[in-house]
């Protein structure tokens, strides 16, 4: 059971996890607004209409 890891390893990997989730959603709706924005910039710099 438990692929021979102690029980505690996988509370904190299972915490390590809920944890990060917050973050990785905090950092792709930046990185989606940082994209628009880029393809923004560069849409009204050259003119085209995409």
């Amino acid at each position: 059971m438990f692929s021979g890891m102690e029980w505690y390893w996988w509370l904190i990997i299972i915490a390590v996890t809920v944890l990060s989730i917050p973050f990785k959603i905090r950092f792709m709706k930046w990185w989606g607004k940082r994209h628009r924005e880029q393809n923004g910039n560069r849409r009204d710099r050259w003119g085209d209409e995409e």
